[in-house]
């Protein structure tokens, strides 16, 4: 079986850049998919919603695009506010290729977050999505279709027992530790593990094509340097099947006006993903809502493929509390972490 020269010479490059799955920069801004003991851990928010869009390699004829949203709330909280359950749901899109080779996942996800002194957290998370997968053979030529001229989609294809879409369920599982000695330092490390069932998928009715647990580690901190400034350093590793993605960097947040009851505050950033990218980031939060821009710049294999040219990302999320909808007027406690 042959693709299009060009998508499977696309193909090829993809494998050599250790592998293409969902995935985002912003992996801070997608906190349920880095790991379902995220789900509702907030200090200051009862909830929060969120959308993450993603345009990768958009200069070849096989680009990615992948899209999310999610929502997750908090229930259940003490009057200390230091334990509570978190429930959560998300949506994740992927698309790529000649053939539309598309994923559609919907998973949701629960975690409970126990707070250990004043000074310690641990949270425990899952997740259960239903996934499924499609490609349009129809947009694909194959050498059979070859007549000597040029490629005749109206022959046909050769291939047998193939099916265009193919479903499945998974099952992952995560934890967190938080360590918040004072207002000014919030230190968080977390561990997740996608796929536990590894559940099977294949177009042509294998029982042997395995999807392999994605184990996935993640440290991060919020340092407040003074009432204008704090930073946010982090690191992001992955592997799955060989194939590995390790991130770090940080973010830098500037608040422009201290002191006021809504303030703003400027987004800063940059990141390497290491072997495959340069990533700077800038955005903006006010009244509960963040938005966040970046651009992934190529220093791969594939480069000179690309002309530099990466990926853009988007992400806006939106936190609030249950009082600002009028459900509870209590006042609130929160973790004693930065407030930014």
């Amino acid at each position: 079986m042959k693709f299009t020269l060009i998508t499977l010479a696309a193909g090829i490059l993809c494998v050599n850049a250790q592998a293409q799955s969902m995935h985002f920069s912003q992996y801070y801004a997608a906190p349920m998919l880095l790991n379902p003991a995220n789900t509702a851990l907030t200090s200051e928010n009862d909830y929060r919603v969120g959308i993450n869009a993603r345009n990768q390699w958009a200069t070849v004829p096989v680009p990615y695009n992948t899209i999310s949203a999610f929502a997750d709330c908090k229930l259940f909280h003490n009057e200390e506010n230091n334990n509570w359950l978190g429930i959560g749901a998300a949506f994740f899109n992927d698309v790529a290729g000649d053939g539309n080779l598309s994923l559609a996942r919907y998973e949701g996800f629960a975690a409970y977050h126990l707070g250990i002194g004043d000074k310690n957290m641990i949270s425990v998370g899952g997740s259960f999505g239903y996934v499924q997968r499609s490609v349009n053979f129809g947009a694909l030529t194959f050498d059979q279709q070859w007549d000597g001229l040029s490629f005749n989609p109206s022959l046909s294809n050769g291939e047998k027992n193939y099916v265009a879409k193919t479903t499945y369920t998974t099952i992952g599982a995560g934890i967190n530790y938080a360590y918040f000695p004072n207002e000014n330092t919030y230190i968080k490390a977390g561990f997740g593990l996608a796929n536990i069932n590894q559940p099977k998928e294949s177009f042509y009715n294998s029982s042997t094509n395995q999807i392999n647990m994605r184990p996935t580690v993640n440290v991060d901190g919020i340092f407040q340097i003074n009432e204008f400034w704090a930073l946010n350093p982090s690191v992001y590793y992955t592997t799955q099947g060989g194939a590995y993605e390790l991130v770090y960097g940080s973010l830098v947040n500037i608040r422009l006006n201290a002191g006021a009851e809504k303030h703003t505050e400027v987004i800063l950033g940059a990141f390497n993903r290491i072997n495959d990218a340069v990533i700077g980031a800038a955005g903006l939060r006010w009244n509960g809502f963040q938005a966040i821009a970046s651009y992934d710049l190529t220093i791969s294999k594939l480069a000179p493929y690309t002309s530099g040219y990466g990926a853009m990302e988007f992400s806006l999320i939106y936190q609030g509390n249950y009082g600002n909808l009028s459900f509870t007027h209590e006042p609130r406690r929160t973790m004693n972490c930065p407030r930014f």
